[in-house]
């Protein structure tokens, strides 16, 4: 990949996703963000990115909402699914992204060079 394309990440956590979206500036990146599914089918509306990298777990549409709209209305987008799944079975809800055609997930917590490697593979 190269490092002028640009990723959406769609996380709630605010914290978490400003850390991700300054290593992933750092690595060369451009970052847009969103705190959940619908904001980040509006952004990607506005200036399209690349790859989308998404939380599941997200109040006001979740990753799910995101995969769908996204495959729809934006099917060449890479999709990257994260999540720590709390207490609902991480593994199970990871295993339902890649059966609704995710291009690669990531259980959380994960270190920045797994994320840029994942990136780098897309």
């Amino acid at each position: 990949m190269s490092a002028a394309r640009g990723i959406l990440l769609a996380e709630d956590d605010a914290d978490l996703r400003l850390a991700l979206k300054l290593s992933l500036e750092a690595a060369g990146y451009t970052v847009a963000t969103a705190a959940n599914a619908q904001e980040a089918l509006a952004v990607q509306r506005r200036e399209p990115a690349d790859v989308l990298v998404t939380d599941i777990f997200m109040p006001e549409g979740d990753g799910f909402e995101a995969i769908d709209a996204f495959r729809r209305e934006f099917p060449a987008t890479r999709i990257v699914v994260v999540s720590g799944g709390g207490q609902r079975g991480k593994a199970d809800y990871l295993a339902a992204a890649r059966l609704a055609g995710v291009d690669a997930t990531l259980q959380k917590p994960f270190e920045i060079e797994v994320l840029l490697e994942t990136l780098r593979g897309l």
